[in-house]
């Protein structure tokens, strides 16, 4: 009330003991606030965009219906002054229409933010939050426009609620393009400016998503066809290769044809069309990244955000308050208020890294158990699972259900689960974190916000791939000198044709497990805790309860309002990119969950969520750099893969160099035999007592065999050098490295050219800014000159009047 501001209060017509406060603003506190926090209105229409409809008869019907939702009025704007009043559109009297429900419900909360409650000497208490967490009001929250499924009967005021629900979150609608002006006039443009970048990442996902999809289609088609695929399902070839056991004592030796139909599986992923697709998705992300800019850049013009973060910020309320320190502000030459020393700024920030250090090293001591798991349930598997697969029944699924498949799945499944529970112990620490790091402004407190969660978050969903792809199977010696983990258990082998297979599963459960818990999280406990408020607070009829009781019944939104949302998208794109190499499929998953992903939102807080308070926002804050950094590693890690992870470097040095002699006598290049030389010799007799397999468990077929094969590149027991590393090892390294080196170097001298000949800002937008700027000047210092010289040419005026009566009577 002290700060202008009109209350009314009404009783809850469900809850005797429940009161409901109403805040009114008057038009002149309107003003007032509108020029403290520089809110920009209409001043003229602008001139230079052509007024024709952007839509042909071919994208129209993937665009909302413009009957139904109108196109904007484009104006230039220019911030509001109030003395300058006239020079601004103004529709109604006395502003009802020239500040939009989001401009007054930001100027709101502004004040109830900044509102003192409590003075006891020097300790002043203010601020809404304060008092919500206090428990002295429940909640406090902007109005919705009436209900969300019934039609405004008023054509010049539309229930906008409506429109965005039967125009945007409808399920029917998942094919269409967003209404993104109506999202922001009605949710602010914070909102506007995250499904802004959601549905332009999908758009861009749809075509990553065709590419990888035809890869995939290449590689199943294919997987007949290759050679490798061949050898290992041929009886005289695969089946006659007898292979080392791959756990101690209590493996068997094998034969290679019985991993026939995973090797089927692996040349889906493990060919030539995955380079290719790899390659594409590294230049793929500097366009998409390239391309947001120009589009944000369109948006930030047309929403007024140009200038947002160096005119309107304010600091938060928290940070006002802790202010009892003083220190001399270089930019204002005086003494201002702070929180803290610099000391105690040091002292706070190395807090804060010591405690995400510390989660960071318990998110690897996770992966470590999650290893000897892996390892510990091998050897079990490896007992129980065949001989329980050897009984006629389980006989189908032999060939389909190995050891390495049933570590992986169960590994991976408890990844997720410990992913998960970290996930929200880490969420507390990380808000407890920032709170005592206390930033300044609310964009200084998200970001900080948001390094702390993504590096926890990369840490968590990606360790457990990083291990597969990089180091499982790479340190495991040979059969008769094993590499041990804590000098118990034997260091993880990779299946005959790779990890690759292991990290295309651990890739799809990590991804399906995530993208359900979120839609649970999202969808299915607000429709739950909704429901079951309307169930116990339920009256005679609900046309009795008033708006702002309705409002109350729906779920608040977080405290951290879109940064989960971020997130969960951002998390998304590390696994379309980091790991794609491996998953061709990986952007057609994200893409159907991104469709589902941008209507639930909507349905969310359009119909379950309370109307947030609106924010603006200039682009979407720390995730850029995130993005742009993830980008950059992505080539990393899809060189890397390709070259160490799967079989593709040495299946190309075998083809070009040992194919033919001096090493075979071949004159002709070619694949075959390529399994009998990626496969190296061990005699069984060097076993020693540690290593050697139970006679119990030899097959019945082992008999006079004094040989078996392992996955390597080494000498022959009979060699000068036993078991050292042969010269196709030096070969393939060598080959490795220089792919890496070359391919790296391409990819990123390409993804510069592309930043370089993509401009941020689009030339036309760069015109319609200065435009803007020039007519703004011109019409503000105009008015302004008129409003000098008025006083002036009426006292001429009256003069000339006076003068011209005197001339008469003369």
């Amino acid at each position: 009330m002290n700060k202008g501001l009109h209350l009314e209060m009404t009783q809850s017509v469900v809850d005797e003991k429940l009161f409901f406060v109403k805040l009114h603003m008057p038009f002149d506190v309107l003003c007032a606030n509108a020029e403290v926090l520089h809110i920009k209105l209409p001043i003229k229409c602008n001139d230079l965009r052509t007024q024709s409809s952007k839509h042909n008869c071919c994208t129209k019907p993937f665009y909302p219906n413009e009957d139904v939702i109108g196109k904007e009025p484009d104006y230039f704007t220019a911030p509001f002054r109030k003395d300058l009043l006239n020079r601004f559109q103004l529709k109604e009297r006395e502003g009802r229409e020239l500040f939009t429900p989001t401009m007054r419900s930001r100027m709101v909360y502004y004040i109830l933010s900044r509102a003192e409650y409590d003075i006891k000497g020097e300790n002043k208490k203010f601020g809404i939050t304060k008092l919500l967490a206090g428990g002295i009001y429940k909640a406090a929250y902007p109005l919705h426009d009436c209900r969300f499924n019934v039609k405004s009967k008023e054509e010049d005021c539309p229930n906008e609620r409506y429109l965005l629900y039967s125009e945007w979150a409808h399920p029917k609608n998942f094919y269409k393009m967003q209404p993104l002006d109506l999202i922001r006039k009605y949710f602010g443009e914070k909102i506007g400016i995250y499904f802004a970048w959601l549905g332009f990442y999908t758009f861009m996902l749809s075509l990553a998503a065709a590419f990888g999809l035809g890869c995939f289609i290449y590689g199943y088609r294919s997987r007949e066809s290759s050679t490798w695929s061949k050898e290992v399902c041929d009886p005289d070839i695969g089946g006659q290769i007898v292979m080392c056991p791959q756990c101690d004592n209590n493996c068997p030796y094998w034969r290679l044809n019985t991993t026939c139909e995973s090797s089927k599986r692996l040349c889906v992923f493990d060919n030539f069309g995955t380079l290719v697709f790899a390659v594409f998705m590294s230049v793929w992300v500097t366009l998409f990244l390239e391309f947001w800019k120009r589009y944000q850049a369109k948006l930030e013009y047309k929403w007024d955000t140009v200038e947002f973060q160096q005119q309107e910020e304010q600091p938060r309320p928290e940070y006002e308050a802790r202010c009892t320190y003083e220190r001399f502000s270089p930019i204002t030459q005086s003494n201002e208020k702070v929180p803290y020393t610099a000391c105690g700024k040091c002292m706070r920030v190395s807090c804060g890294i010591g405690t995400v250090l510390f989660w960071i090293l318990l998110i690897v001591a996770s992966v470590v158990g999650v290893i000897v798991y892996r390892l510990a349930m091998f050897m079990v598997f490896s007992m129980q699972l065949r001989s329980d697969l050897n009984r006629k029944e389980l006989e189908p699924f032999r060939e389909y259900i190995t050891p390495q498949m049933a570590t992986s799945i169960t590994a991976s499944i408890i990844n997720v689960i410990i992913i998960m529970i970290l996930n929200i112990v880490y969420e507390k620490v990380a808000v407890w974190i920032t709170d005592f790091e206390l930033p300044r402004t609310k964009t200084e407190y998200e970001n900080s916000l948001t390094l702390k969660m993504f590096l926890f978050q990369f840490v968590n969903f990606y360790s457990s791939c990083f291990y597969i792809a990089f180091f499982k199977g790479k340190i495991v010696g040979y059969p008769g000198e094993p590499v041990y983990w804590l000098g118990k258990f034997r260091n993880e082998e990779c299946d005959p044709g790779g990890c690759l297979t292991e990290l295309t599963t651990q890739l799809s459960i990590i991804m399906t497990g995530k993208a359900v818990w979120n839609n649970i999280q999202e969808v299915l406990l607000p429709w739950l805790k909704n429901l079951m408020f309307r169930h116990c607070t339920q009256v005679g009829s609900e046309k009795a309860i008033p708006r702002w009781e309705q409002d109350y019944q729906l779920q608040p939104m977080g405290t951290l309002g879109l940064f989960y949302e971020y997130l969960e998208m951002v998390i998304q794109f590390g696994f379309v990119t980091l790991f794609v190499a491996s998953f061709p499929l990986a952007p057609l998953l994200a893409l159907v969950n991104n469709l589902f992903e941008i209507r639930v939102d909507a349905w969310k807080f359009t119909t379950q969520f309370r109307r947030i308070v609106p924010e603006k926002a200039q682009d979407i804050g720390a995730w850029q750099p995130i993005l742009q950094g993830v980008t950059i590693l992505a080539v990393v890690t899809n060189t890397a893969i390709i070259a160490f992870t799967s079989d593709m470097i040495p299946r190309l040095v075998y083809y070009w160099a040992f194919s033919v002699s001096p090493y075979v006598e071949n004159s002709n290049h070619t694949m075959a035999g390529f399994i009998d030389s990626s496969l190296s010799v061990f005699n069984i007799s060097h076993f020693d007592d540690k290593t050697r397999p139970r006679d119990d468990i030899k097959p019945i077929w082992f008999n006079n065999i004094t040989t078996c094969r392992y996955r390597d590149y080494r000498n022959p027991p009979d060699h000068q050098n036993p078991y050292q590393f042969n010269v196709y090892y030096w070969h393939v390294i060598a080959a490795k490295l220089a792919f890496m080196i070359v391919v790296e170097h391409i990819v990123y001298f390409t993804k510069f050219m592309l930043s370089y000949l993509i401009p941020d800002v689009p030339e036309a937008l760069n015109e319609q800014i200065k435009r803007e700027r020039f007519l703004t000047r011109d019409i503000l210092n105009n008015s302004q000159l008129t409003d000098l010289i008025k006083p002036i040419r009426e006292k001429l005026q009256t003069d000339v009047a006076d003068f011209t009566e005197l001339e008469e009577l003369l």
